[in-house]
């Protein structure tokens, strides 16, 4: 009987078989057993980085938002605090405008009270004296340019406290551009969804950026900022007030002054009227004097004629009765009384002359002295007439201002923006 041939190889046990056969099984469960393990921390891990996305977006959301109310509140407080320095340039514009007025109303009180000394220098005489009024003058130009100089240098503090107003000004202004920038950039970052078109992936996008600064940093910034805004206000305050002060006082002594000095002016022009009239009665008297004195003398020099004639009649009498004959020739009371009267006579001559000299002599004082008060009642004239000239020129500082003068131009400061008033944009 023939042998069925086999194909070669190995053969398995059914042994081997089983083993293999629950091998596969038990693989298969554990393969199974792993996977279903694999499934379920797959599906917890999905569900808790869901959570933690959604807290981690909802956290980062609320941060902005809070950030922009931070942001806001100091944009907020930077404007006011803008606003506010903008006003206080104004008004301490106004106040330097002022004391620029106040500097230029005081160049016709300088020039008035000059003129006022340099008319009276053209006095002459015993009327060019230092009286109260040139005293007052001097004093009154002497105020005038302390005054000029006190003004200045209040217009001068007031154009620096302006730069560093305008500086503050201008601190703000980048600090409050900084910020709507910033808030713009948040508010978009905040306005983002994982369904916005514009999202990708960036390139280290955690990098530390080139001068970043912390939080308390950023908080100082801005405070420094309105802090030094705020003391550069406070300072131009007191400045303001100073300046009204200064200009309220300046005033009072300028006005003060001016009293005095008229006062001064009008009671040296009643005592040279006084002097004017007194000068003018003792004319008219030493002219009445003078005119008695003349007729007097006229008298006297008559009174000397008749007198010379009465002595020649004498002398001719007593001459020719020196011619009598013999006895005739006889000192008789004829003789006598001819003698008395020629001695008489040259007595009384004499007496004439010597008073006609003393009248000759007091008449050329007289008229001498008439001269002089002539001329000093011609100073006295010309005297008052300086002053009157005085007190008109004076009168210049009591007429209105004109109206028609065109201001001196004032060179405003703008503020860090280019404009006298920056309008901030509110987002």
């Amino acid at each position: 009987m023939s042998m069925v041939p086999t194909k070669p190889g190995l053969r398995h046990s059914v042994s081997d078989w089983e083993s293999n056969n629950q091998q596969l099984s038990a693989t298969a469960e554990h393969e199974r057993h792993v996977s279903n393990d694999i499934r379920q921390e797959g599906r917890t891990l999905r569900n808790e980085t869901t959570s933690k996305t959604i807290w981690d977006e909802s956290d980062n959301s609320r941060r902005l938002s809070d950030r922009i109310w931070d942001v806001a509140r100091w944009k907020e407080a930077l404007e006011s605090c803008a606003q506010e320095v903008d006003r206080e340039m104004e008004t301490l514009t106004a106040a330097k405008e002022q004391a620029e007025q106040a500097l230029a109303a005081t160049a016709v009180p300088l020039e008035v009270s000059e003129e006022c000394l340099t008319l009276r220098e053209g006095r002459l005489g015993y009327e060019l004296v230092g009286d109260p009024v040139e005293a007052q003058l001097q004093k009154e130009v002497e105020l005038i340019k302390r005054v000029q100089q006190v003004l200045q240098h209040h217009i001068d503090k007031a154009f620096e406290q302006l730069c560093v107003l305008q500086e503050a000004r201008h601190q703000l202004t980048i600090d409050l551009q900084n910020k709507m920038e910033a808030l713009d950039i948040d508010m978009a970052c905040l306005s983002l969804t994982v369904k916005s078109p514009h999202i990708s992936l960036k390139t280290n996008p955690t990098r530390i950026p080139t001068g970043s600064t912390n939080p308390q940093e950023w908080v100082q910034f801005s405070q420094y900022n309105v802090a030094c805004a705020q003391e550069a206000m406070q300072a131009s305050q007191q400045m303001r007030e100073d300046m009204s002060l200064t200009r309220a006082q300046l005033q009072n002594e300028l006005d003060t002054q001016r009293s005095a000095t008229e006062f001064a002016l009008r009671t040296r022009t009643h005592r040279e009227e006084q002097a004017r009239y007194e000068l003018e009665w003792q004319l008219k008297n030493t002219e009445d004097e003078i005119a008695d004195m003349q007729s007097d003398i006229r008298g006297l020099d008559q009174d000397l004629r008749v007198k010379t004639a009465s002595l020649k009649l004498a002398h001719t009498r007593l001459e020719n009765r020196t011619m009598r004959p013999g006895v005739d020739l006889c000192r008789d009371e004829v003789q006598h009384g001819l003698v008395d009267e020629v001695n008489q006579l040259e007595a009384t001559i004499k007496a004439l002359n010597q008073k006609l000299s003393e009248a000759q002599h007091s008449l050329q004082k007289m008229q001498l002295h008439h001269a002089r008060m002539s001329q000093d009642l011609s100073r006295k004239q010309e005297a008052l007439s300086l002053e009157q000239r005085s007190m008109n020129t004076r009168l210049r500082l009591s007429s209105p201002a004109r109206t028609d003068e065109v201001p001196a131009a004032l060179v405003p400061l703008a503020n860090s923006s280019g404009r006298s008033n920056l309008q901030l944009l509110a987002q």
